[in-house]
């Protein structure tokens, strides 16, 4: 008996019919029932990694840009700050800092920012500090506003 050449149909088909025997022609249901689940795992791990993202990264209710800081003296740091609200009738409290050249934090200054029509206000304060500040900087901004700071309006 003469075997067909190694590349021939029929060695071909014979391979794919020991296959088929071995191995079933459809995937088995479970895995096919895996491989969907773990689909719909993954996309849901994306958007919650967006939502996550978009939380962290994405637009604030209040943002705050350090315009400009003075050092006045070997106690006193003068800061200016721009404020932009989604609300801008919501008043709020920022925190500026003052630093010393090792980045310490020498001074610090609780500014209210009131309500206004504009969404985005300037604002300058007066920080006393220490020691000789370097630099100034905004620490955060909140819109819970302590008692003692609101004015009487509010």
């Amino acid at each position: 008996m003469t075997e067909p050449a190694p590349d021939s149909a029929a060695t071909t088909a014979a391979a794919a019919a020991r296959h088929a025997d071995r191995y079933g022609t459809k995937p088995p249901a479970r895995r096919l029932w895996l491989m969907v689940l773990l689909g719909v795992g993954v996309v849901a791990a994306g958007f919650a990694a967006a939502f996550l993202g978009f939380q962290k990264y994405g637009p604030k209710p209040i943002e705050t840009e350090q315009l400009s800081y003075v050092v006045v003296d070997d106690a006193t740091l003068d800061v200016r700050i721009k404020v932009t609200r989604d609300d801008p009738q919501q008043a709020v409290v920022c925190f500026v800092r003052a630093m010393a050249r090792d980045g310490a934090e020498v001074g610090r200054r609780e500014v209210l920012v009131p309500g206004s029509d504009s969404t985005s206000v300037q604002v300058s304060t007066t920080v006393k500090t220490s020691a000789r500040p370097s630099a100034g900087d905004i620490y955060g901004c909140s819109d819970q506003v302590p008692g003692y700071l609101r004015t009487s309006a509010e």
